[in-house]
């Protein structure tokens, strides 16, 4: 979404008119959910997706029109499954997007973009927000947790509830906003900079997770071997808090090694609130170690709760396999988290 509206505020400076294009309501087999996004500016220029098919190909004309009337407006698809056999989906769907036409003179929405653009630069937990009331023209606007609300007027004790409680569509005051997130401040803590690690932390990253790497080895906690990752630390298992501190947004992956290792970073970490630990080993590995987690005091559910082996089970073999496997659960795992 950053490059999207990136993109938009671009275009903006060089005096080019946009629509932004927003699928705020889905239901059926339709190409994608709500959020998805695209813009299309005056010269036909077109900027993301809405998963193609007959939803996109009929938007980018009524984004057309939106351009030429210089107006915003709702429309609604309802698709039959012999509309769209040819699109490869397999039912029909309902579908419901939004056009917002922004004119190059908006300076208010460049205003709102560099706030957005603000909050992903500093990993600020915060949410999108499109005012749909009748009236306001899907104004957009941006709440932060430790920023607060900008661009748009509303209660902000009311709307921290709504959006912490996930909810799209928000009523308050008379008004209704569709609310998505824009940046979760989870971090993916990886531990071991080894083979997998090096396959596992660009793959997160490309999805949409915040790496941190660390190992005890200078060599295999460089920026340099991970690139991708937003913080490479060099650290002492034995006590990793003297670099890292860790909260109940975070998930931890454990691939040290070797089991020595393993098992004083899970020591630590399971007495934090982290909510996913997974551990590369096999099940002789694992009973051992679970063994030394139980002679120390580690609660039973905090270990019954240990993703090992890490990852989805799809019968993983190489490096690239298994970091793929890894990042399937982890994204599982955030789907649930966030009521997907």
């Amino acid at each position: 979404m950053r490059q999207l509206f990136e993109v938009i505020k671009e275009q903006l400076e060089q005096k080019n008119d946009a629509v932004l294009v927003t699928v705020i309501a889905s239901s059926g087999s339709t190409p994608r959910g709500a959020g998805a996004r695209m813009a299309i500016t005056e010269k036909g220029r077109i900027y993301g997706t809405i998963g193609g098919g007959a939803v996109e190909y009929k938007s980018t004309h009524i984004a057309a029109e939106a351009l030429k009337y210089r107006e915003s407006q709702i429309h609604n698809f309802t698709l039959a499954p012999n509309q769209v056999a040819d699109l490869g989906m397999i039912c029909g769907g309902n579908v419901t997007v939004y056009f917002r036409y922004i004119p190059h003179t908006d300076t208010d929405f460049l205003a709102f973009i560099d706030s957005l653009l603000n909050l992903y630069d500093r990993g600020e937990t915060s949410w999108l927000l499109t005012d749909l009331s009748e009236g306001n023209e899907g104004k957009m606007g941006v709440y932060g947790v430790k920023s607060g609300l900008f661009g748009l007027e509303a209660p902000e004790c009311d709307l921290r509830t709504a959006l912490v409680s996930r909810t799209q569509h928000i009523l308050l005051n008379g008004r209704e906003y569709y609310a998505e997130e824009l940046v979760h401040s989870e971090i993916v803590y990886v531990f071991g900079g080894g083979h997998v690690a090096q396959e596992l932390v660009p793959l997160l990253a490309r999805v949409g997770f915040r790496c941190v790497v660390a190992d005890d080895r200078p060599e295999f906690s460089s920026k340099e071997l991970f690139p991708d990752a937003e913080r490479v630390v060099l650290v002492d298992f034995k006590d990793i808090r003297k670099e890292i501190s860790l909260n109940q947004d975070d998930s931890v992956c454990v691939m040290t090694r070797g089991h020595a290792c393993d098992t004083d970073v899970q020591l630590q970490v399971l007495r934090t609130p982290v909510c996913y630990v997974g551990v590369m080993g096999s099940k002789h590995k694992t009973a051992a170690v679970q063994r030394i987690l139980r002679e120390n005091g580690i609660p039973e559910e905090r270990i019954a709760a240990i993703h090992t082996p890490i990852g989805l089970a799809i019968k993983a073999e190489t490096p690239a396999e298994i970091a793929v496997s890894i990042a399937a659960e982890l994204i599982q795992e955030r789907a649930q988290r966030f009521g997907k």
